[in-house]
């Protein structure tokens, strides 16, 4: 008796929102009795995680269909090629084609190539308008965009998503209108390097134009949210929606990546450390509820213990929340891995004060939130999220997708109380 395959997603949300749209695609080509991992590439660690994903799969259904997809299909192909429990490897382009996946069919799948990866790098156009967002029901995320122009020299991510491309801004809005009319309360836009909306469309428009855009052509959209931004790519018009449109959610999580200005240099990031604690300073001056995260990469090489100092000094000075905090492992093909290493032990350790940082201003920003009312969206009967993205834990049911009045009453250092 055939099944529907079982995908298992790795990494970050644009990787679950494509395997939502992957889930389709599959049913509509009628594969069945395969196992589907998408992958992510973002760090060594993460692809070490998909092997060992691929091979329990393999042990716990012996003799399976293994296909492997995601980012780390595309830029490490062989490595997956190679594992003998993987019937087939495909990119990240192919992944979202309908005519992969016919491929697939049980009864096609010995004629197609075991590994079907081209050159993402040509790829032209994105695929932001196969599914309406994904999520719970109170909340769905829409992709706007795909792929970096940048080259950072610690990622590998441009050559796993290609180079940046973006959704025109009529798809965008129509597909939130549909959303809205679904019943989904609040819509985030996603994207690999989401301030660079536009800049492959005709008149070069600005994410800040599409977030004004969405607000004015879909008025019953209650909240929306913006998803990871490099803030020196902040235009003009997004940061005045952010200081004044109410339904922007007062919460945005930066690609900061470090706070001293040669390791910036390194990295050849576009901003400086000044740069940072300025854009945090003026933001928050012009909408004093604004909570931000921010990603932040510990032991970058070359980094010395003075330059460690300035990136934990920058994460005070930025008045920063919430921490994703990455060790840092060389990718290869990236210049970064070819940098003098900073020893792997004192990365562990550096990151790990950097974490323990981020659970001291955690705490700190749960104890301040204690006597306020907020309006919080509820993911499941018992949890929802205020308008700053922090988890309310709440001591009877509510219904989800219900926003709620609430009055904060405390915290247990990881969500707070009402």
């Amino acid at each position: 008796m055939s099944s529907a395959p079982v995908f298992t997603t790795l990494g970050c949300r644009l990787n679950a929102y494509e395997t939502e749209a992957m889930k389709d695609l599959a049913q509509q080509a009628g594969v069945s009795n395969a196992h589907v991992v998408n992958t992510c590439a973002v760090t060594a660690e993460a692809v070490r995680k998909a092997r060992q994903e691929i091979r329990r799969i393999a042990r716990d259904n012996p003799g399976a269909t293994i296909i492997v997809t995601g980012c780390a299909a595309q830029t490490e192909p062989e490595t997956f090629a190679e594992m003998p429990e993987v019937t087939r490897v495909i990119g990240n382009h192919e992944k979202m084609q309908a005519e992969t996946w016919k491929g697939l069919a049980p009864d096609l799948i010995g004629e197609t190539e075991r590994v079907q990866v081209d050159d993402i790098l040509s790829v032209k156009e994105t695929a932001g308008h196969l599914i309406d967002g994904f999520g719970t029901r109170a909340r769905a995320y829409v992709q706007v965009q795909n792929g970096c122009d940048h080259r950072c020299t610690f990622c590998i991510i441009p050559y796993g998503r290609g180079n940046s491309r973006s959704v025109p801004a009529g798809v965008v809005v129509e597909q939130i209108k549909r959303l809205v009319g679904a019943g989904y309360r609040e819509v985030v836009l996603t994207g690999v390097d989401l301030t660079s909306w536009g800049a492959d469309l005709p008149a070069e428009p600005k994410l800040g134009d599409l977030v004004r855009r969405i607000l004015k052509l879909v008025p019953d959209l209650e909240r929306l949210r913006i998803s990871s931004i490099d803030s020196v790519e902040a235009d003009p018009a997004l940061i005045e929606a952010i200081a004044t449109e109410k339904r922007l959610m007062p919460h945005l999580h930066l690609s900061l990546q470090a706070g001293d200005d040669m390791v910036l240099k390194r990295m050849k990031r576009r901003h400086l450390r000044d740069d940072a604690i300025r854009f945090c300073e003026d933001m928050r001056n012009a909408r004093p509820d604004l909570v931000y995260g921010a990603d932040i990469i510990a032991g970058f090489p070359t980094e010395t213990e003075e330059m460690f100092s300035n990136t934990l000094n920058m994460v005070k000075e930025c008045g920063l929340t919430w921490l994703h905090v990455f060790p840092y492992s060389p990718r290869k093909g990236t210049p970064a891995a070819r940098m003098p290493q900073v020893a792997k032990p004192l990365i562990k350790e550096r990151a790990a004060r950097l974490r323990s940082l981020g659970e001291e201003l955690a705490v700190a920003h749960l104890a301040q939130q204690v006597g306020r009312q907020h309006l919080v969206l509820m993911e499941n009967p018992r949890m929802g999220r205020t308008e700053q993205f922090t988890e309310v834990k709440f001591a009877q049911d509510h219904e989800v997708g219900s926003i709620i009045p609430a009055l904060i009453q405390g915290h247990d250092g990881s969500q707070l109380t009402a």
